[in-house]
């Protein structure tokens, strides 16, 4: 841009206001005291990107319109299974799959979640029964449940983790009960529950 090309201007002149001249070149100039800041034409946007100021979520009001992928420029190629990989520093060819939600909690006296992710709550049904409550919804049934315990005395001793969901799965919900040696119900002090999708 510049005074070899004619264009409409827009020219926000100190002394004597706001300017507009026009013809029908189709390209539009924004001035401040007759020095071009950004331009448009047939291709989009032009001029030096430098000159635009931050903007601030004061200043962005409504909804934003919709984008086209198809103007994006610039921008890495898709994924592949190969960049997940790498992501997750895993190595081999098997691909890699998320967990869906997690938990560590105390699950003696009152119930208390240690650490989570997509798990808002834990329901105390009795002894070594919990429902494990997540923020976000399975996308349906056929996820996998993993669970390990802590007992609180004995070391070495077997106890088990295991799903009771009755009578299906739900995908708001995981019902899991603890189990000693014995396979009596026992609460247990650290119980850790992993989803997978």
């Amino acid at each position: 841009m510049g005074d070899s090309i004619m264009a409409t201007i827009i020219n926000a002149d100190t002394s004597d206001g706001l300017k507009i001249t026009s013809d029908t070149s189709g390209l539009i100039e924004f001035q401040s005291a007759g020095v071009t800041k950004a331009g448009v034409n047939a291709t989009g946007l032009t001029g030096n990107g430098s000159q635009l100021t931050a903007l601030t979520s004061a200043n962005l009001t409504g909804d934003l319109p919709a984008i086209s992928g198809a103007n994006l420029t610039g921008l890495p190629a898709g994924y592949t299974d190969s960049d997940a990989l790498t992501l997750f520093n895993a190595s081999g060819s098997a691909p890699v799959y998320a967990c869906r939600a997690w938990v560590n909690f105390n699950g003696t006296g009152t119930v208390a979640i240690r650490d989570s992710g997509n798990v808002s709550s834990i329901t105390d049904n009795g002894t070594g029964f919990y429902t494990i409550n997540y923020t976000t919804a399975m996308p349906d049934t056929n996820y996998s449940t993993i669970g390990t315990i802590q007992k609180q005395s004995g070391a070495g001793v077997l106890c088990i983790c295991s799903v009771v969901q009755s009578p299906v799965y739900n995908t708001n919900s995981t019902k899991v009960a603890t189990t000693n040696a014995a396979g009596t119900f026992e609460d247990m002090p650290i119980v850790c529950v992993s989803i997978f999708r």
